[in-house]
């Protein structure tokens, strides 16, 4: 009788074990989606970067020049290891990665080069898996919808791929899939991560990322939904049709759920190309004007903000029609809705800053939660040194010197940072990493924040808080003042900008300080 368990048992194992062979060979199984295998990676990753700070530091002397090189060594070690976990659990973990890697000025600089690559590693679904998601979503067969479909995807990202495709009509479309397993995974993933944190907190008092958590948790599930990304695109498109230069690709709702989404195919060079704009001559300073004016409209007038701006998902073209510079605007999954507190703070806080009325800088950081550390803060939203916030940002462009040291100061006051990202209204969190990667297209175009992009934010700002205060009003004379000071105020703005022009034309310096004493820049 145990004889024959025991052969029993052996064919079983056998065939258990064939079955796991035939299954991987053929990826219908893949090690990563198993929960015990990703917990215990996720583990081991955060328990070995833990080690690896209480162990390296503690016998080197705090702020020496040897401990600041040592510190350096320990960011990129573990800034790797955390790319490596990311790439290996997928889904979630590259999605919050890339998160992390667009913070340019908020966390060191080891972490956001390291974390970067992870825009372009993200793991591509087979057409099996393909095939299978548009089958249960749009109960058809691939053949059934499209004359083509493109195998190889176009572009590939955390939560899903995009692949070309010819309508039967002739009509060429882009084809937004979900990986099938994300969806699934993503609550698990979630939650480890907020275990993890809260471990590492204990060891770590001053690590405080549970912002991470809280954002990945509101954020995530709209993203996993394809209709909320359609709604949204179509909401932007109106919101700025006043902009000619502005292409948002049409939805195709009677093909599109939530795992797939299909859109007008446009194509494009990315927003950070220059070699493509050259070629196709686009003005790379009309690109960045533009892209600043657009920003300020959705962050300042409208409150509804597009909160993924890395170049993959801004395109650049010439209109097939009047030959005009285009930017494309795609991926509309992550929006953030500005409430109008926050919104007429923030725009009270930009002008402050613009302006440099210290005293207002400090009362409105504190009213959107930086308490003590306002100037800390007036540095992350400016990405300038706390010398040129007081001197004024839009007397001088930014130096690589100045750079460097904001950069440097990401990693001395990496607890600092963590703590204030930790108080500020959540809202605060999208628009930093918004800025963070609008600031890194304008690196890679040479076109880093100018006086006159701070004046057409400027020119956002008095157009919001003028209509709030219109809102709020039911006299007519009352209005009508409102709406004299907000033309006054626009023309003071342009008349500045004309002096900056006049300025740069090294005209005489008594024409200018008379003109500036004569009609003074708004406050």
């Amino acid at each position: 009788m145990a004889r024959k368990a025991l052969k029993l048992a052996s064919w079983t194992s056998m065939a258990l074990a064939a079955s796991g062979i035939y299954l991987y060979s053929n990826k219908y199984l893949d090690p990563n989606d198993f929960g015990a295998v990703r917990v215990g990676r996720a583990v081991a990753t955060t328990a070995v970067i833990s080690y690896d700070y209480l162990t390296s530091l503690k016998s080197v002397p705090y702020g020496s020049e040897e401990y600041l090189q040592l510190r350096s060594k320990v960011h990129l070690r573990s800034a790797r290891r955390l790319c490596e976990l990311c790439c290996a659990n997928r889904g979630t973990f590259i999605k919050v990665g890339q998160h992390l890697g667009a913070l340019d000025y908020l966390l060191p600089e080891e972490y956001t080069s390291t974390l970067k690559v992870l825009h372009s590693q993200a793991p591509q679904s087979s057409m099996q898996e393909i095939r299978q998601v548009i089958r249960e979503d749009l109960g058809k067969e691939i053949h059934d919808l499209f004359q083509s479909f493109d195998d190889t995807p176009l572009g590939t990202a955390s939560l899903a791929q995009v692949h070309k495709a010819v309508l039967h009509d002739g009509r060429t479309v882009a084809v937004k899939v979900q990986h099938p397993k994300v969806r699934a995974q993503s609550s698990k993933d979630i939650l480890l991560m907020e275990v993890l944190i809260l471990a590492v907190k204990q060891l770590f008092p001053e690590f405080e990322f549970m912002w991470l958590v809280d954002e990945a948790k509101k954020n995530l599930p709209l993203e996993l939904d394809f209709l909320n990304e359609g709604r949204n695109a179509e909401k932007v498109s109106q919101m700025l049709k006043h902009f000619d230069f502005l292409k948002v690709p049409r939805i195709h709702w009677d093909l599109s759920t939530e795992r797939v989404l299909l859109m007008e195919f446009v194509d494009g060079g990315q927003v950070n190309d220059r070699d493509y704009m050259e070629r196709n001559k686009i003005d790379v300073n009309e690109i960045s004007r533009h892209l600043g004016k657009m920003y300020s409209e959705m962050i300042f007038v409208n409150g509804f903000v597009h909160c993924d701006p890395h170049p993959g998902n801004v395109l650049v073209r010439k209109h097939p029609g009047t030959g005009k510079a285009e930017i494309v605007l795609l991926d509309h999954g992550l929006y953030q809705v500005l409430t109008e507190e926050f919104r007429l703070n923030y725009c009270h806080l930009w002008q402050s800053l613009i302006w440099t009325d210290m005293k207002r800088v400090k009362e409105y950081s504190q009213r959107l939660g930086a308490g003590d550390l306002y100037p800390l803060f007036a540095c992350m939203l400016t990405a300038r040194s706390w010398n040129s916030v007081n001197r004024g940002i839009s007397q001088a462009p930014v130096t690589a010197t100045e750079d460097l040291e904001i950069r440097n100061n990401a990693a001395n006051y990496l607890p600092q940072i963590s703590q204030l990202l930790n108080h500020v209204p959540r809202q605060m969190l999208l628009i930093l990493k918004t800025n963070d990667l609008l600031r890194g297209i304008e690196a890679a175009l040479g076109t880093r924040a100018s006086a006159s992009s701070f004046l057409n934010m400027s020119r956002c700002c008095i157009r919001a808080l003028a209509e709030h205060k219109k809102k709020n009003t039911c006299s007519f004379f009352r209005r009508t003042q409102i709406s004299f000071r907000e033309a006054f105020n626009l023309w003071q703005i342009n008349l500045h900008e004309l002096i900056l022009r006049v300025k740069g034309l090294k005209l005489a310096d008594r024409v200018l300080a008379l003109i500036c004493w004569l009609f003074p820049a708004p406050l």
